[in-house]
């Protein structure tokens, strides 16, 4: 895919997402070299700041953006996340050519339903409409 050492990502996640929101903190921590941009989607300022992100399309899946200004989508920006902050070994197994289909279909059902699992793992969201906010 990309040399790690080399790669900075701005990833547009969903900050209502409490599980979501995690793991971006988790990554955030990680992240001693400073590489990845990390920007939720809710902002007040977002479309503003991020015309070429449509907002709707980037809460149904993750989207991050390399330097260059190509977008990646889904589990292809979790797992270079996971490889940029030195962690990729944990994740790498899901772009595998027998898993990623798999892999993908899982991540777009997760997607969809995030914030009711999240709810399952003690991180309960109110939900209206498919917007969700943390208690």
């Amino acid at each position: 895919m990309f040399a790690p050492e080399s790669v900075t990502l701005r990833i547009y996640y969903d900050g209502l997402c409490p599980l979501c929101l995690r793991e971006m903190q988790h990554l955030k921590r990680l992240d001693q070299a400073q590489r990845l941009d990390l920007q939720d989607i809710n902002a007040t300022d977002f479309v503003e700041r991020f015309p070429h992100i449509d907002r709707m399309h980037a809460d149904r899946i993750l989207h991050g953006e390399l330097a260059d200004g190509r977008l990646l989508y889904g589990l292809d920006v979790t797992v270079l996340a996971w490889r940029i902050v030195g962690r990729g070994h944990w994740v790498s197994f899901l772009r595998w050519p027998l898993v990623r289909p798999l892999a993908d279909r899982a991540y777009l059902f997760f997607a969809r339903h995030r914030h009711r699992i999240s709810g399952w793992f003690g991180r309960p969201a109110t939900c209206v409409d498919e917007r969700c906010t943390r208690r």
